[in-house]
């Protein structure tokens, strides 16, 4: 699914406009990734959280010339699926 056919299965299950529903899923990304970007955690109690993990620095091998090489350190985001979500997939 992507981000137009979420726009249409939001607008017709809420029943709001496709615009109004674009607000919407625009609003709640924009939200999210703000929460995320100064460190906060985003809970949706029975769907999941998202939060942002730090990754060490550590050592990897470039797969063409087998020369060990440095992978910095990062920030990324980890999705949880909370148990309603996880037993509606099963």
């Amino acid at each position: 699914m992507n981000k137009a056919q979420l726009i249409d299965a939001i607008a017709s299950k809420s029943q709001l406009t496709k615009a109004d529903a674009k607000k919407a899923l625009d609003a709640f990304v924009e939200t999210t990734s703000g929460a995320l970007k100064t460190g906060d955690r985003v809970a949706l109690v029975g769907f999941g959280s998202f939060s942002v993990n730090e990754r060490k620095e550590r050592t990897g091998r470039n797969p063409q010339t087998g020369k060990e090489i440095i992978i910095p350190a990062k920030k990324v985001v980890k999705f949880k699926a909370g148990s309603d979500l996880s037993s509606t997939v099963q």
